[in-house]
């Protein structure tokens, strides 16, 4: 489980920073910046934060909302950052998802004094002093909570997408390329919001001329 171990190696206000939404194929990839004061945390998120990945959707959502309670109660300082799925095509994703983390810790009402981010790569030029934690989101606290609310928010944004438009199973599959997905391309086309990078949109668009909605 998640603890506090690699925030005590650094000096200042450490922040946990984690994405979601690299591999769908529609939307914003997101990220989250989460810094734990004092480490100190109620206790139903000191048992029971960890990977968002490990949680089920409503652990998640209940964790979510406890991790902004606690910013209420000023023990958490959280910040989010997207890039679009127009700036994933522009940049690629890898540096859109970069994009993403800068400005989720702009975001935050204060500039962390390090960052610790998921994964084994950083951003370059970064607003604070970065260091890469493997599986992070399964060894800091920060992390985990930056996962948690990063993949809670973007859900959210696909959930009302798919009010928007109801025939690719958004609110289920978060934009991922699943039968009903596929399906919805193929019946209705691609929208907007679609990554156009992405080769099965790509080639979708080469096959399917005036196809975007």
């Amino acid at each position: 489980m998640p603890d506090f171990k690699i925030e005590d190696l650094y000096q200042g206000m450490v922040a946990g920073i984690d994405e979601a939404g690299r591999g769908p194929w529609v939307g914003p990839v997101v990220a989250a910046a989460v810094i734990v004061k004092n480490r100190q945390l109620s206790p139903i998120l000191l048992k029971e934060l960890n990977d968002s990945k490990k949680l089920t959707a409503h652990k998640r959502e209940i964790l979510y909302k406890e991790l902004f309670c606690e910013q209420e109660n000023g023990k958490v300082l959280i910040g989010i950052g997207e890039a679009s799925s127009l700036e994933i095509d522009e940049l690629n994703i890898l540096q859109a998802t970069f994009l993403a983390m800068s400005r989720a810790v702009a975001a935050l009402p204060m500039r962390p004094d390090m960052a610790l981010i998921d994964g084994n790569r950083t951003p370059k030029d970064f607003i604070c002093p970065t260091k890469a934690i493997v599986k992070g989101d399964s060894l800091s606290v920060s992390i985990a909570a930056a996962s948690i609310v990063a993949k809670v928010y973007r859900d959210k944004q696909m959930s009302d997408l798919a009010q928007q438009y109801p025939y690719y199973g958004f609110e289920k599959n978060a934009g991922y390329g699943t039968k009903q997905h596929i399906e919805g391309i193929s019946r209705y086309g691609i929208i907007p919001q679609h990554r156009k990078s992405y080769k099965p949109i790509r080639d979708f668009l080469m096959n399917n001329t005036g196809a975007q909605k």
